[in-house]
């Protein structure tokens, strides 16, 4: 049994990682904190887990944290860098939910964080957590940064073509949408029904900090430099990620159905769907797939993938499960078997 602590668990992430720890057959919920929910029970803040969580968020403190094998952090940018050294002197594995280990160059996080890292020499260590990507280095780390939404939809859409070199990579597009969930259970005035509801609005068109991490990963895919227009929109809607992606063929004689198929063969979480699908963010809601679908309209040298995951799931709280299978050694798919809700 995987003794297992959460911090900052109030969030949606925080909550959707309790739904899925909650069944799984290895993992115990040891330790849930919370400095503003301290002494209250968590089936009170949360009342589909009652009955399956029978906890109280205590205030973070690094002794029962270090009673933990693996210590997930759920919390804003900027907090898990300033506990993770101790938790890691300590023997306690980490995932952060959270950017603070994502971008390998300090610079490049203070520059979209606006704050120093407070640990850049654990950064190179870092694992970043995308498994269809760096499984055998995640199953033997002890830091995974757990990749965001944005960039995982958006890195597993492109990722063959880049690894293939069958796209130009001075010329891609990014052209994404959420569902208000990314934003984080917080309130503020732009994420109330009454303002979002009926509405589709483009946003941080001048630069959005999920940018640098997608470009680190096709950067490495692509083994060299690209260039990147990535525009997020949001939708008015809970859960989803949308991401169409545009990219120029250099090889016209590419078999782009057959080239997803192979890169994604065996890979339990990406469904590469047949010629001529659309796929749909009710698809996977509530799931940890991420589901592609790939054309060249008319055939005029533009690769189109449309990419669709759950922002919770395979965007957050789920492929951070999928990455503590893979480093304690349970079956990938432990506790992340569930269909999709429809409708």
């Amino acid at each position: 049994m995987t003794r297992v602590g959460i911090v900052g668990g109030t969030g949606y992430t925080g909550s959707e990682l309790l739904r899925l720890l909650a069944r799984h057959p290895g993992a115990q919920v040891a330790a849930i904190t919370s400095r503003g929910e301290a002494g209250t029970a968590v089936a009170d803040l949360f009342p589909h887990l009652r009955g399956r969580v029978d906890l109280r968020f205590r205030e973070p403190d690094p002794g029962l944290l270090a009673e933990c094998d693996l210590v997930f952090f759920a919390t804003p940018n900027g907090t898990a860098m300033r506990l993770v050294p101790e938790l890691l002197g300590r023997g306690v594995k980490v995932i952060d939910l959270a950017a603070d280990f994502r971008l390998k160059d300090p610079a490049e996080w203070e520059r979209w964080y606006g704050m120093p890292h407070a640990c850049p020499d654990l950064l190179a260590e870092a694992v970043y957590g995308l498994p269809e990507l760096h499984r055998e280095q995640i199953r033997g780390a002890r830091l995974i940064a757990n990749p965001g939404c944005y960039p995982t939809a958006t890195t597993l859409g492109l990722l063959p073509l880049l690894e293939a070199g069958v796209v130009d990579p001075s010329w891609l597009i990014a052209d994404a949408k959420s569902g208000v969930s990314g934003a984080g259970r917080k309130g503020e005035v732009g994420m109330l029904m009454a303002e979002v509801g009926e509405s589709f609005k483009a946003y941080a068109v001048a630069g959005h900090r999920h940018q640098p991490e997608i470009r680190q990963n096709l950067m490495a895919a692509a083994q060299g430099p690209l260039r990147l227009t990535f525009v997020p929109h949001l939708l008015p809607m809970i859960r989803g990620i949308e991401a169409t992606l545009y990219a120029r063929l250099t090889d016209r004689d590419c078999d782009l159905q057959a080239l997803f198929e192979r890169r994604y063969a065996g890979e339990a979480f990406v469904d590469v769907l047949p010629p001529r699908s659309h796929p749909e963010t009710r698809s996977v809601r509530g799931t940890n797939l991420c589901r592609i679908a790939v054309a060249e309209p008319l055939g005029d040298g533009v690769v189109v993938v449309q990419s669709v995951i759950d922002n919770l799931v395979k965007g957050a709280a789920g492929q951070a499960l999928q990455n503590m299978n893979l480093m304690f050694g349970y079956a990938e798919s432990t506790g992340l078997e569930d269909l999709a809700l429809l409708p």
